[in-house]
């Protein structure tokens, strides 16, 4: 007989868990839809700013209120770096370039942090509550429900900032037609700069709540690999793709990891992706493009 009570806890923890997904999946997404360059380097981008809060806060002492807003910045400056150097060259090369470029550069990241900080695992400062949460008789811990909230708020604040802010009409009219924001004179390479440096924050904002779980080691990208996952089954250039795909693969993990083992988290989320793709190969929400010759 089936334990209710187990599987709706189960259920929310991977929901919970699905909002961190969500929230780097909107980084992803969000260079994608600006420049349609596939960003594989998002989990190490990730590890920067997680990394970025470990220094300011722990080894610089500076106070929460500070070390945070401080890593997010750097990390987004860093995004800016890449974007001017290494992707903007790139400029109407075939897209397999780009890619490589972003592949190359992940493997950078981690080397830089390995060099700068070791691959020991480290433990980010404590900010968040730690009062046991209790949704009925499940129970959810602290950290994940806390991280889930930060997640949904920041995932909100973005969307309402881009639908209102200029910036974010330039940046959503770049995504929908280039060719016509150059017409009504939006500045593309610096929208395009702009779509590096939010997604670069955001990814850092989404590093310090998962470091804060589960600690920073130099392996943290391996989370952008669910996050890629995430965003194909939701739709490369959907924004609501990639936040129902985060809510759905973080509980299919749940769910696989608590009833099958540790082992077959990754295994059921290919699986998932797998027949997702072979329904729609564009992803639930992505936008099935028509080329004509």
């Amino acid at each position: 007989m089936m334990d209710w009570a187990y599987l709706f806890e189960i259920s929310l923890t991977g929901i919970a868990g699905g909002g961190l997904y969500a929230l780097a999946a909107l980084a992803f997404v969000m260079v994608y839809k600006a420049t349609r360059v596939v960003n594989i380097a998002i989990g190490e981008l990730l590890m920067v700013g997680a990394y970025l809060f470990f220094t300011f806060a722990s080894m610089f002492a500076l106070p929460l209120w500070l070390a945070i807003p401080a890593a997010v910045l750097g990390t987004g400056l860093l995004g800016a770096v890449i974007e001017r150097t290494m992707i903007r060259p790139l400029l109407g090369e075939p897209p397999i370039s780009v890619f490589m470029v972003t592949v190359g550069l992940a493997s950078v990241l981690v080397g830089l942090v390995e060099m700068i900080w070791t691959a020991d695992q480290r433990r980010l400062p404590d900010f968040m509550p730690t009062q046991p949460i209790m949704v009925g008789d499940a129970f959810l811990a602290p950290k994940v429900f806390w991280g889930a909230v930060i997640a949904i708020v920041f995932i909100a604040a973005v969307l309402v900032v881009f639908r209102f802010w200029r910036g974010g009409v330039a940046l959503r009219a770049t995504a929908s037609d280039q060719a016509a924001a150059y017409s009504v004179g939006i500045n593309v390479p610096r929208v395009f700069s702009l779509a590096w440096v939010v997604s670069a924050m955001i990814a850092a904002v989404s590093g310090i709540i998962v470091g804060s779980i589960g600690g920073i080691s130099s392996s943290m990208g391996v989370f952008g690999l669910s996050v890629l996952v995430v965003v194909i089954v939701g739709g490369l250039d959907s924004v609501l793709g990639a936040l129902i795909g985060g809510v759905l693969i973080g509980l299919i993990e749940a769910v696989a990891g608590a009833y099958l083992g540790g082992e077959y988290k990754l295994l059921a989320t290919f699986i998932v992706l797998v027949a997702v793709l072979l329904v729609r190969p564009y992803g639930l929400f992505g936008t099935h493009e028509i080329e004509r010759l």
